[in-house]
């Protein structure tokens, strides 16, 4: 999937435009996390972890209509 497919609900603040922390929603309605990859854990195969400041979880939750 494209990046340009994604709606991008958060990263109007402190980020502005550039590639940080960022929660996107698909076509499907199903979100894709961007952040700084975390080693909190290990990951089943094909999987990953991102970790993402709370204020841009907060910032996704507030957008209307979610």
């Amino acid at each position: 999937m494209a990046r340009g497919e994604l709606q991008r609900p958060t990263g109007n603040g402190e980020c502005g435009q550039d590639d940080c922390a960022n929660v996107y929603r698909t076509a499907s309605g199903s979100f894709v996390v961007q952040g700084d990859v975390s080693q909190a854990s290990q990951p089943p195969e094909g999987e990953g972890l991102t970790e993402i400041p709370e204020a841009v979880l907060r910032e996704a939750v507030r957008v209307p209509g979610w």
